[in-house]
């Protein structure tokens, strides 16, 4: 290993601070598991744990603080990604704008419902 003892000792350091962290966002997410909140609500909140988790884990143990351009080309490559997938389903009901829609079945209830009256 290329390196004095001092930085050695400042990497295991920064190591050790990682782990505290990790530590305490796993118990943050085992507290969190214990509120009564909605299904959603609780999706939202453990995403946003996982990613603080997996951002700590990717920046520090797989050595990515320094490369800051890359990280940046690939958020920006993921996110436009993520509004192409999520404009596909709009993109197939755009040749739909416009055109009244009703259920196949719906004259037959509405004669139903006026015969019941």
């Amino acid at each position: 290993m290329s390196g004095s003892t001092e930085e050695v000792k400042k990497h295991i350091a920064v190591y050790w601070k990682v782990f505290g962290g990790l530590m305490v966002l796993t118990i943050l997410t085992v507290a969190v598991s214990y509120l009564s909140v909605a299904v959603p609500v609780a999706i939202g909140i453990a995403l946003i744990i996982a990613s603080v988790k997996g951002s700590m884990v990717a920046s520090f143990f797989m050595h990515l603080t320094g490369e800051r351009k890359m990280i940046f080309w690939a958020l920006a490559v993921t996110a436009a990604f993520w509004v192409f997938l999520m404009s596909l389903p709009l993109l197939g009901q755009w040749d739909q704008l416009g055109v009244p829609k009703t259920l196949p079945n719906a004259d037959a209830a509405a004669m139903h419902a006026e015969e019941e009256h």
